[in-house]
């Protein structure tokens, strides 16, 4: 596990067979075992980029571990382009289960990846933040760091 500072908190990334297998987002209980890899500090150097405004996608391997459904939704938030928001319902329909709003939010919820696998990039249908596994106030600083970046273009 590596943690990284960030403007938000520590965050925590785990690495399982190769792979990133976990983002903590503060406030969220870890048992932090130091230990350093190639994988996990270029891990760290992307979210460092990230939160510098220098990087708007990752380019790291991810474990998905969750049910078919979860890793489906979770496919679909990758896609989310970086600065914008879709709807919980937008998710649903794209998986191809349009009454199943609840249940994105659920795997949502679960996204043990955060800001890797962007769940922060889903909204209520309202255009309110709902939920947010760091905390609303983490979700409101990412999705206005990416506003920030993406206006400067």
């Amino acid at each position: 596990m590596i943690a990284v500072a960030s403007p938000v908190g520590r965050l925590v990334v785990a690495e399982t067979n190769g792979k990133i297998s976990r983002l903590y987002l503060p406030g969220n209980p870890v048992d932090f075992v130091p230990g350093e890899s190639p994988l996990l500090r270029k891990a760290a150097r992307q979210l460092e980029e990230y939160f510098a405004g220098k990087r708007r996608t990752f380019d790291l391997p991810l474990l998905l571990d969750g049910t078919p459904f979860q890793v489906a939704v979770w496919q679909k938030l990758c896609e989310i382009p970086y600065g914008e928001t879709v709807a919980y319902s937008d998710i649903a329909s794209a998986v191809g289960r349009p009454a199943a709003c609840r249940a994105v939010g659920g795997a949502n919820n679960r996204n043990p990846l955060a800001i890797f696998i962007p769940c922060h990039r889903v909204i209520g249908k309202s255009g309110s933040l709902v939920g947010y596994g760091g905390g609303l106030a983490v979700k409101q600083y990412l999705l206005q760091l990416e506003a920030d970046c993406r206006q400067r273009d």
